[in-house]
């Protein structure tokens, strides 16, 4: 009885043809009773509607073996803030052509209800659909089944299949963005991201090796005398200082719970904090993280090991933000007990008042002491487009002061940090991981650490 409750109540549905025959019988019955010449047309025409809908109730449910069964291909962890493809595909055990509709149950954090597609398929033939979805909070989504509703070609009814494709898939801070970078920098198309050609003061005095010239090298580096044994100019080969501590310290306070085009502010840092991490780690240093709050958070030594990268994306995964006030004080006191030398420091953090800067100012002063410390922030860009719209009214007027008031504010945190010596960074949220690399890049130019 379930079983069969299951089948003709719960999985069957009416089509629209089906509405549209009996709507046209109901009209002919109607017509009937002014034009008797009619007849017994109304009658034939409602029991062909009765055989068609048999036939078709045959064909879908006709045959045990006949059935769709649809699946989901997706990759084992979701990366955030970007586009991840997912695939279903469908296998059409039917001996005919059939139409689908699928409903994917995408997990509750999209907030999505329009995953439905319609699909053909020949009979005995299997198809995929592509779709993707963009994440924009880590944590694990939930995937639930997928409804696929089978139709023949008489298109009276429609009977559901329910494919049993739950899953549990964690969205990771942003990989594909670390790997995209990774590629670049391998490739050497780095400015195709907007990163700068940093030029060089000066050069590790450690010696590589000795080769032929090419043009565009430091004329300064020939080898007279290896040019002179080779008959060709030869020149020697340094190469940057490696094992140099590299450490991203995150800001969790309530300031980087910001929104930003679906992302929050400690997002972005996360994610510019992993690609920072990989690249660090591609040009040998070691990297480190350190995340704080009104306390300490996690603490990842700086290290040049192979699962280091893992390690920091797992730590990465979990972290949350807290909505109390950072504690600069037990950040200094934590830096002072873990780094045993100098390292570069970039903070993560965001201030959006000269009066927030110099509650911390003291103690990011201390830091500089010890280390090169680099202070990158946020800039509020619908503060900066409102200050650059023009007003209209008297309304318009105050809040063009207003916004121009903070935007000035952010340009005198710059300038405060660099008249203590502190290097700062201020770059909207789109832009955080080119600037951060630039900034890396630069320093590692100019041997800064």
């Amino acid at each position: 009885m379930k079983r069969f409750f299951n089948l003709f109540y719960t999985n069957l549905f009416l089509c629209n043809r089906l509405f549209i025959a009996l709507g046209t019988a109901s009209f002919l019955f109607l017509l009937s009773f002014f034009f008797p010449w009619l007849g017994i047309i109304p009658f034939v025409f409602i029991v062909a509607v009765l055989a068609t809908f048999i036939i078709d109730l045959l064909l879908l449910y006709g045959n045990n073996h006949w059935k769709v069964v649809s699946s989901r291909v997706t990759p084992s962890k979701l990366s955030n803030s970007d586009e991840n493809e997912i695939q279903l595909q469908s296998i059409n055990y039917y001996p005919f052509t059939v139409t689908l509709g699928i409903i994917d149950e995408v997990p509750v954090q999209f907030q999505r209800r329009d995953v439905w597609f319609r699909q053909k398929l020949l009979g005995r033939a299997y198809g995929t659909i592509y779709y993707q979805l963009r994440p924009t909070k880590r944590g694990v989504y939930t995937f639930g089944f997928i409804r696929t509703f089978v139709q023949s070609p008489i298109g009276f009814i429609q009977r559901r299949f329910n494919d049993d494709a739950s899953i549990h898939l964690p969205v990771y801070p942003s990989f594909l963005q670390m790997r995209r970078y990774e590629l670049m920098a391998i490739s050497d198309r780095l400015t195709e991201y907007g990163l700068k050609k940093i030029r060089r003061l000066g050069h590790s005095m450690e010696f590589e090796q000795i080769k032929t010239y090419v043009q565009g090298d430091d004329y300064r580096t020939l080898n007279w005398k290896a040019t002179a044994r080779h008959g060709n100019l030869m020149v020697n080969a340094y190469i940057d200082e490696r094992s140099q501590h590299v450490y991203c310290i995150i800001d969790k306070s309530r300031a980087m719970k910001m929104p930003f085009n679906g992302l929050t502010l400690l997002d972005y840092a996360i994610n510019a904090s992993l690609v920072l991490s990989n690249v660090a780690l591609k040009r040998e240093d070691k990297a480190g993280l350190i995340t704080v709050s009104e306390k300490i958070g996690s603490v990842v030594p700086a290290d040049r090991r192979p699962t280091q990268l893992h390690y920091i994306m797992e730590v990465l995964f979990k972290e949350k933000t807290r909505y109390l006030e950072t504690n600069m004080e037990a950040l200094y006191s934590t830096m002072r007990r873990t780094l045993r030398q100098r390292s570069l420091v970039v903070l993560f953090t965001n201030f959006e008042s000269i009066s927030a800067l110099n509650r911390q100012l003291p103690y990011l002063k201390k830091i500089a002491q010890f280390h090169l410390l680099v202070v990158i922030f946020f800039e509020n860009t619908e503060l900066t487009t409102l200050s650059l719209a023009k007003a209209r009214d008297v309304e318009g007027v105050y809040l063009k002061t207003i916004a121009e008031k903070f935007a000035y504010e952010k340009r005198l945190i710059v300038r405060e940090l660099s008249r203590h010596g502190i290097q700062s960074v201020l770059t909207p949220p789109h832009l955080l991981t080119v600037n951060a690399i630039n900034k890396y890049l630069e320093i590692k130019a100019k041997q800064g650490i």
